[in-house]
């Protein structure tokens, strides 16, 4: 019984995923960024398919967002939201780490310490 209690806290421990943004470069506009925030709300969408305005008016998250885009264009940020990117083989492992098939997509993530940071939600897709 022990041992099952174990495994199913170990899987379910596993299920969201860690992001170490020393460890993982992404650029805002002009700079590296550099996580401010305890939560953020991640959106992924590719600025090729959709412009991020269309996406942010049909979402209202009560924290601030984190817009990645897998187009590799840099935009400048506001005070609701800061547009980040980075190169293709970073973007490749985020794609991976956080299991994302489709965007634009949307989930939360909580800071653990420092700039390391654990999936918060379930990944969630935006129509």
């Amino acid at each position: 019984m022990i041992a099952g209690a174990f495994a199913y806290f170990n899987y379910k421990f596993s299920e969201y995923r860690f992001i170490d943004f020393k460890k993982w470069i992404f650029y805002k506009k002009k700079d590296i960024f550099t996580p401010k925030y305890d939560k953020y709300a991640v959106l992924v969408y590719s600025s090729n398919q959709i412009e991020p305005k269309e996406i942010l008016k049909k979402i209202k998250p009560k924290y601030h967002i984190l817009a990645v885009d897998l187009y590799q264009r840099r935009r400048e940020s506001d005070q609701n939201v800061t547009f980040i990117t980075s190169g293709i083989n970073t973007l490749l492992k985020f794609v991976q780490r956080f299991n994302i098939y489709e965007v634009p997509c949307i989930f939360l993530i909580k800071r653990e310490k420092e700039s390391l940071y654990k999936q918060n939600s379930r990944i969630n897709t935006l129509e």
